[in-house]
């Protein structure tokens, strides 16, 4: 069989029926997508007051994945995601810092940018700053008040959950068990006391804010993603992905506030990944164990293997990152590149075989129908290991054939549009980054 035919997206497409587990049902369903062959994703980003962690980039590589792997199945892929340059956090912080938000977000979003190029994470379609959609938000909330589910206080409008019927059905939460009245000011707060939220913010003394037709203020943090993602991806979204901790208050609030707007599904599919774990506790500040990217890179450990080690757990599994996992990733890493630059430099008896060619066929439908059930990077990995042992063992052998060098390049490239560690880049990449390495040993 040739590599053409191992590459056909349509064909492997027509061959697989894609798999996700939605969050919102709560079950694992076909993915249909609105409209055939185009797939529209809201992936959420982060906020920056700070640079990025690595419980971050947990999700960003899952979406990464998630984005990769349906552009292989041949759908052409439109993906927003928010980068949330406004909140409590970021106004307390510049102003203690003395600039303006802009120039304190700057920053940050230029260094997650880089370090999103680090791990070889695609450039989504849409990159869009909060700020820089004031007036769709705006727009949005004056939908709402126009559809009867707002009222204002000392300035503030807030979204009244009681006339959204079916609130809490991503989260399933028990909405009459939550404090009845309860308002809170603040994008940060924990769910006990949480009930109407606020979709825009009057200003406090100092406090950075924007003139409007709805009064002076700044937008909540929900509103931000309804409005920035029915921008872009229309009324009704294919997939919205992002982590557990999203799922309560936040998503539950976007789904509230766009379909009391539109009156139609916000989302068919939610997707959520979970958390990421440091020795087996969730990674906190408070505790200590608490990293980013660029530590990483300069206590040794390549950006590679720090991306296969966050795509190798499936996303809806916690990931427990250990010095240990880090470096057998690396391991892991350093295997397939050995591999492939073995196929690719050996001299090899002319002729081809047929045993070569299925094997390469096989570990093609492994790893598809891996990924194909609700993105199970571990089984997809399986396939991908079990070629690498069974061919070098024909290549020990001496059974390997020129011929057969093609449709296992072909199947390495296709695992590595999905996974992206096969080439060796990480120096470069760590240059870029001005990161000066010690030892990971």
């Amino acid at each position: 069989m040739s590599a053409q035919s191992i590459l056909k997206s349509g064909d492997r497409a027509k061959m697989t029926e894609i798999q996700f587990h939605n969050t919102l049902s709560g079950r694992t369903e076909p993915f249909v997508p609105v409209v055939p062959g185009e797939v529209r994703i809201y992936t959420c980003g982060p906020t920056v007051y700070d640079f990025a962690h690595i419980g971050n980039f947990r999700t960003f590589v899952f979406q990464d994945v998630l984005r990769r792997y349906l552009k292989s199945m041949g759908f052409r892929v439109n993906q927003v995601m928010n980068l949330t340059d406004v909140d409590d956090r970021i106004i307390q912080k510049a102003a203690a810092a003395g600039v303006s938000l802009r120039e304190y977000t700057d920053k940050y979003i230029q260094g997650f940018l880089e370090d999103r190029r680090s791990l070889n994470l695609e450039p989504p379609e849409h990159l869009a700053r909060a700020t820089e959609h004031i007036d769709d938000m705006v727009a949005l909330i004056q939908r709402l008040t126009a559809n009867g589910f707002t009222y204002t206080s000392e300035g503030s409008t807030y979204f009244r959950i009681s006339k959204f019927p079916s609130y809490g059905k991503l989260s399933r939460i028990d909405v009459a068990g939550m404090q009845s009245g309860a308002r809170v000011d603040m994008d940060r707060y924990d769910k006990d006391n949480v009930r109407d939220f606020a979709l825009w913010k009057a200003p406090k003394p100092g406090e950075h804010f924007w003139e409007s037709a709805i009064g002076p203020g700044r937008p909540g943090w929900h509103i931000e993603c309804s409005a920035m993602a029915m921008k872009y991806l229309g009324d009704t979204l294919d997939i919205h992905s992002g982590g557990v901790d999203l799922i309560f208050p936040h998503h539950e609030n976007e789904i509230a506030e766009s379909e009391a707007a539109t009156g139609k599904p916000f989302a068919r599919c939610w997707l959520h990944a979970e958390h990421l774990l440091i020795d087996h506790e969730k990674m906190s500040k408070s505790v200590g164990n608490f990293a980013t990217l660029r530590e990483l890179f300069a206590h040794g450990h390549k950006p590679s293997s720090v991306r296969f080690l966050l795509a190798s757990v499936p996303y809806r599994r916690q990931l427990n990152f250990t010095p240990e996992s880090l470096l057998g990733a690396a391991s892991s890493v350093e295997r397939l590149r050995t591999f492939a630059a073995r196929i690719r430099s050996g001299k090899f008896p002319a002729g081809a075989s047929r045993e070569m060619a299925s094997r390469a066929v096989k570990a093609r439908e492994d790893f598809d129908r891996g990924l194909a059930d609700d993105l199970n990077t571990a089984q997809a990995l399986a396939a991908i290991f079990d070629l690498v042992r069974d061919v070098n063992i024909g290549m020990d052998r001496g059974e390997f054939r020129q011929g057969d060098a093609a449709p296992i390049l072909a199947t390495l490239e296709s695992f590595d549009a999905i996974f992206a560690v096969l080439r060796d880049d990480d120096a470069e990449k760590l240059r870029a980054l001005g990161v000066a390495q010690v030892s990971a040993g």
